[in-house]
């Protein structure tokens, strides 16, 4: 028998009813002669009340029991969605990770998948269980303590079922219908993509597109897991939604298939550091012990003699999350200060956005820098930094100017044809 995985995020079982119409979905696919797989988040708000609950009780709390009161919310969710799977005469049964197992990491907090043994569900579905509703987000560590895996978990858990499983697809039900060539609140023109491959939505997922979390994303494509994203508020059938899938799948790519952004960046400067061999690794080193994601990064060749440092100097430019801005700066001072790295000052801009073109197109296209380049100039958008991989241009530029630059990126690719 056919195998389905269905997930719901918060938002689609954020009360009774919705969960109503959630099953009202999985029921569909029963009927059409699947086995099932469901896999629900907490209610929406919930996991932020309970992350509230631990704060207000201990500052510095333990991780475990952060885990084991964070996990509760997804336990919630499954064993009411059973219930009423169960109430409308579809065989269900809710799985807590332990149950699974979901075999993860000891990291608490972030664990990362081990592995899901098929034994415990299988047999299930072989004495007639036609749904096994699993809490996602959660797993259990090799001491039996339970763990979480990061805000987005339950997606990455979808995608994790779907490749131990064998699943036909993997169904992301959430709040939009798809997957658009841009963020629909800033341009009107923006297009919901039919289909879009894994290494384009992995872009667009780590350049700050909401629709699916990055690490599930990098799973799918791992396994080769096709996805389809879709709304759980709309009447679906197989032609629903965005599928994301091998490249090979999609008959003709667009040059560029979609425009992503980033409002909270920062740009750092680290202004007059000595241009030498292991330079870059003294700085960088310090800000990854530190934690901070540094992601575009420019080094400002200089052959000129300053009066005060002989020798060639180079400014040295990187940016990060806005949230990181005080870590970076305390790891650049401690290492200045520790004798691993000599600078004069430490630039900081926080009025920063990255805006990004996406699209496996461009392997085979030339000339898409330069257009998105012309389409930026004839805004009177400066650009600040610039960082490019096969498949993806990002600039940094101000924050002022982000919808106006995204706007203008979706006009100049014309992504609103098909």
């Amino acid at each position: 028998m056919p195998l389905l995985v269905m997930k719901f995020g918060g938002t689609s079982v954020a009360d009774l009813d919705r969960i109503a119409n959630a099953a009202r979905k999985v029921q569909r696919e029963v009927e059409r002669g699947y086995q099932v797989i469901v896999i629900v988040s907490a209610m929406s708000g919930r996991t932020n009340e309970l992350v509230g609950w631990v704060e207000g009780t201990s500052r510095l709390y333990d991780a475990r029991e952060y885990d084991a009161v964070v996990a509760s919310g997804e336990n919630v969710t499954a064993g009411l969605m059973a219930l009423r799977l169960q109430e409308m005469g579809v065989p269900a049964r809710s799985w807590q990770g332990w149950q699974v197992p979901i075999n993860t990491t000891a990291q608490h907090g972030s664990a990362r998948f081990v592995s899901i043994p098929r034994g415990n569900i299988d047999a299930k579905f072989a004495e007639g269980m036609k749904v096994a509703v699993v809490a996602g987000f959660q797993g259990v560590a090799p001491d039996g303590r339970i763990t979480t895996l990061g805000r987005g978990g339950s997606d990455t858990t979808a995608v994790a079922f779907a490749a131990a499983f064998g699943a036909e697809r993997c169904d992301i039900y959430t709040d939009v219908d798809g997957v658009y060539t841009t963020d629909p609140r800033i341009s009107g023109k923006a297009r919901k993509l039919d289909r879009i491959a894994f290494e384009e939505m992995l872009e667009l997922a780590s350049l700050g597109a909401k629709v699916l979390q990055t690490r599930s994303v990098e799973l799918a494509m791992r396994y080769n897991v096709r996805l389809r994203v879709l709304s759980s508020f709309e009447d679906t059938d197989d032609t629903s939604g965005t599928l994301v899938c091998a490249e090979d799948e999609i008959m003709e790519s667009k040059v560029v298939s979609g425009v992503a952004y980033s409002r909270d960046e920062a740009k750092i400067t680290l202004v007059t550091v000595e241009d030498r061999p292991g330079i870059s690794a003294a700085i960088f080193a310090p800000l990854a012990e530190a934690g901070v994601n540094v992601d575009m990064i420019v080094q400002n060749i200089s052959e000129r003699d300053y009066e005060d440092h002989p020798g060639a100097v180079t400014d040295m430019t990187f940016s990060c999350p806005i949230n990181q801005v005080e870590r970076a700066r305390k790891a650049m001072e401690d290492a200045r200060a520790a004798g691993r790295i000599a600078y004069d000052d430490l630039a900081v801009d926080t009025e920063v956005a990255k805006v990004s073109v996406v699209g496996i197109g461009m392997r085979s296209h030339t000339g898409v820098a330069a257009r998105m380049f012309r389409a930026l100039a004839d805004e009177n958008i400066n650009i600040k930094v610039i960082a490019t991989s096969e498949i993806k241009i990002s600039v940094l530029i101000d924050r002022k100017y982000m919808e106006l630059a995204v706007q203008a990126l979706h006009d100049a690719f014309e992504l609103e044809k098909a």
